[in-house]
């Protein structure tokens, strides 16, 4: 086994062999051969190696995503590092630990004029939870550092004790960190300056690195709970509304509690992973009709929510955010053990807790009020249900009728990856068998990264994959594809109407050349070319009787990967969207 012969190298593969941080993604380059050396000889460590940062953050992310561990990412110095920032953004909003290991030049080395040198130190400021700006070793190159940089040395030229007040400063900063990391469940960004030569190396690494691992204590203090009992009790109308959500996180027995109680309605979105017959998935389904009635504001009154409690990510629906920021509740309550938005103008308490911990205190009573409220709000799911299965029924091939054949065709126990824009907005529409495990990039709802997460999260998935895309998120990351490791069983659906299609249904759209060019983006570029070149089996449909046939055999065991690409009619589709809200009304 090789270590690198500077100490910094070897001290940060000791921390991550400490907190049992097993896997790394790395990206090639030369002022991080020190880091690259040093993890990649340990056969302790899972390395990866894909080319594209950007696409090497996203594919992290979808591992510490479904692990729910923290994963390094480990680049050169420059630019290489500016291209984690959109998959640094989404993991900060999403409290995924990512772990960021940037090589850097040394101090005297930037602004001088040298390539790939850029102003590396706290690059990631406003979205991280912790930036470690180690110190350059004074034992290695010590010939460059009294040359360049003399201050880095104590005042007699002492290297042994110089080193040792670097590797004590070093040492503090990654720990504080890797802890951040672990107990906040947030991305941390390490910046390590290495002098040349980088690819000297030693058998055995004898550093005596400080290793400090913290216990995650908890909030301190006992929460007062009843008056929020009391509240909760004594409200007729409760509205539980859940984002992005892990699946299998909420206890059956609170999902059993809510579900029977006439006084709440629980509104779920797809990527909530909470299924229940008595649950509200299609939040759209709902509130439209209620939008277009011609006593939109007394009806509106009617559903309005005395108490809004809210958990999990981000939601999808704006219709459900405009609903209650036009009707606020009396009480807005979120749970999360980090951070509340105030997403609906007034949140009145935050819960610093997990949301089981919530419902063992706030459910612990089972008495419930007599109320009519959640039997209105099912008589309308009831409704659209039926409406519903009519419009598929009577609607042309089209991104609707698509996005409903292709839900309806996963197998069970599948992970399902959603593509953001159309895709996710789309999938709220229908039902999804609660097998399924869903995810999204909802945390700045970018298209950037889909592909690169999906292949990220099969990684460790024994069940298969499906990543669900429209066309333009799919070729935006098409060097997602350009890794070693997409297993036989990983599927992509890449539902192609020729452009952005999301925005012929915004407000603005017209007919020209200027709106096809740079809102739609309207394109003719080949989904095959690209299946070809990354060896994935391919087969294009444009039909329904087509899609059917393909759908069959899809999923069926193969030796390769396979892409499925559905053609749809670019001009019909807004129109028919747009419909269907007007006909379940």
């Amino acid at each position: 086994m090789k270590y690198s012969n500077i100490p910094t190298a070897q001290s940060l593969v000791h921390h991550c062999k400490a907190r049992n941080i097993k896997n790394i993604i790395i990206s090639p380059g030369s002022r991080n051969a020190p880091l690259t050396i040093s993890f990649s000889e340990d056969p302790f460590f899972k390395c990866y190696s894909i080319v594209d940062e950007r696409c090497a953050a996203f594919f992290a992310l979808g591992i510490a995503q479904q692990l729910i561990q923290p994963t390094v990412i480990l680049c050169t110095s420059g630019s290489a590092l500016l291209n984690y920032y959109p998959a640094i953004a989404e993991a900060f909003y999403s409290d995924i630990p990512i772990i960021v290991i940037s090589a850097d030049r040394p101090s005297y080395k930037v602004d001088i004029g040298d390539g790939q040198t850029i102003r590396q130190e706290n690059v990631f400021e406003n979205h991280i939870g912790y930036s470690a700006n180690l110190k350059q070793d004074v034992s290695h190159a010590t010939h460059k550092v009294r040359k360049y940089d003399p201050d880095l040395l104590i005042k007699d030229d002492n290297i042994e004790q110089s080193q040792t007040l670097v590797q004590k400063y070093n040492d503090k900063a990654i720990n504080q960190a890797l802890n951040i990391a672990f107990t906040d469940n947030t991305p941390v960004h390490i910046n390590v300056p290495f002098e040349e030569p980088l690819y000297e190396t030693v058998e055995e690494s004898s550093l005596l690195t400080q290793i400090e691992l913290l216990k995650d204590e908890g909030e301190n203090g006992q929460e007062e709970w009843q008056d929020y009992i009391h509240s909760w009790q004594n409200a007729s109308r409760k509205m539980v509304l859940v984002g992005v959500n892990p699946p299998n996180e909420i206890e059956q027995i609170y999902l059993e509690k809510l579900a029977k109680d006439p006084t709440v309605v629980v509104m779920t979105e797809c990527t909530s992973n909470l299924y229940h017959p008595n649950f509200f998935p299609n939040i759209d389904s709902i509130i439209a009709p209620i939008e277009k009635s011609a006593n939109r504001d007394e009806l509106f009154k009617i559903l309005r929510p005395e108490i809004v409690l809210t958990f999990g990510g981000l939601i999808v629906s704006k219709k459900i955010k405009a609903f209650l920021r036009d009707y606020p509740p009396l009480k807005h309550w979120h749970v999360n053990s980090k951070k509340a938005y105030n997403t609906f103008f007034c949140l009145t308490r935050h819960f610093k807790m997990s949301p089981n911990e919530l419902f063992k205190n706030l459910l612990a009573d089972t008495s419930n009020q007599e109320s009519n409220y959640y039997d209105y709000w099912a008589k309308r799911k009831v409704h659209y249900k039926l409406r519903r299965e009519q419009y598929l029924l009577e609607i042309p091939f089209s991104d609707m009728w698509v996005f409903h054949k292709a839900l309806e065709s996963i197998p069970n126990n599948y992970q399902l990856q959603l593509s953001n824009s159309s895709t996710v907005r789309y999938a709220q529409l229908f039902d999804l068998e609660p097998s399924i495990r869903v995810f999204c990039n909802r945390g700045t709802s970018g298209i950037d990264g889909s592909t690169s997460t999906a292949i990220g999260a099969s990684i460790y998935d024994t069940n298969p994959t499906l990543l669900l895309t429209g066309d333009l998120s799919f070729l935006y990351d098409s060097n997602g594809l350009w890794n070693n490791y997409i297993k036989p069983n990983f599927r992509i659906i890449v539902i192609n109407n020729g452009g952005g299609g999301i925005f012929r249904i915004l407000p603005g759209k017209e007919e020209t050349d200027n709106f096809n060019t740079f809102f739609e983006t309207t394109h003719e570029l080949k989904i095959q070319s690209l299946a070809d070149m990354y060896n994935f089996e391919f087969q294009s449909v444009s039909k329904k009787i087509d899609l059917i046939k393909a759908l069959d055999n899809f999923y069926k065991k193969s030796e390769k990967a396979r892409i499925l690409e559905i053609k749809t009619p670019r001009i019909l589709n807004n129109n028919i969207l747009l419909s269907y809200f007007d006909f379940i009304s």
